[in-house]
C-alpha cells in the first residue's frame, strides 16, 4: 500500500474513534445525570455519569494544562516515529488510529471543559472498576495491539544497535 493511501486510512480511523467518543460523551451529558446510573445489565453494566479532572481513573486530579501538554506532546512524538512504532502492518495501522483518536478525543475534553466526560460503568458484586469512555478504551486497545505487534515485529539487526554477527 503506497504511504500516503496508509497515512490517510490510519488517519481516517483515529477520526472515527474522536467522532464515536465525542458523540457518546455528548449522549451521555445529555440523557444520564450525575450520580444516578442507569443499569444496562444489571449487577454488572451501568451508564454513570462521571466528570474527570484527572488521569486514568481519577489520578492526579487538578493537573489539567499538565495533560493537555502530555497529550500535544505524545501526539507529535506518535507523528514523528510513526513508520519506527507501528511499521507497515494493518495491525501497526490499527493500533496508531486507536491511540492518536483516544489521545485527541480525551484532549477535545480537557481543553474545552477542563475534564472528560466517563459513563462507561463495570461491576459485579464488591468489585468495580471505575468509569471511562471510549477514547480510554482506544488507548487501552492501541496500547495492547502495539505491545503485540512489539513482541511479533522482526527489526533488522541496526536497527536495534546490534551489528549483525556470522549472517
Amino acid at each position: 500500500m503506497k504511504p500516503c493511501r496508509k497515512t490517510a486510512l490510519r488517519l481516517a480511523g483515529a477520526v472515527l474513534v474522536v467522532v464515536a467518543d465525542q458523540l457518546t460523551k455528548h449522549l451521555a451529558r445529555t440523557c444520564l445525570a450525575s450520580g444516578s446510573p442507569v443499569a444496562v445489565i444489571p449487577g454488572f453494566f451501568n451508564f454513570a455519569l462521571v466528570f474527570n479532572e484527572g488521569a486514568a481513573w481519577g489520578m492526579m486530579q487538578g493537573f489539567r494544562y499538565g495533560f493537555v501538554i502530555l497529550a500535544v506532546a505524545m501526539l507529535a512524538f506518535l507523528a514523528m516515529r510513526h513508520e519506527a512504532l507501528f511499521g507497515a502492518s494493518k495491525v501497526g495501522g490499527v493500533a496508531a488510529a486507536l491511540l492518536c483518536g483516544g489521545i485527541v478525543g480525551n484532549l477535545i475534553d480537557r481543553v474545552l471543559a477542563g475534564r472528560v466526560t466517563d459513563f462507561l460503568d463495570f461491576h459485579y458484586g464488591a468489585w468495580h472498576f471505575p468509569c471511562f469512555n471510549i477514547a480510554d478504551s482506544a488507548i487501552c486497545i492501541g496500547v495492547a495491539l502495539f505491545f503485540l505487534i512489539s513482541f511479533f515485529q522482526q527489526k533488522p539487526h541496526a536497527e536495534c544497535g546490534m551489528s549483525q554477527v556470522n549472517k
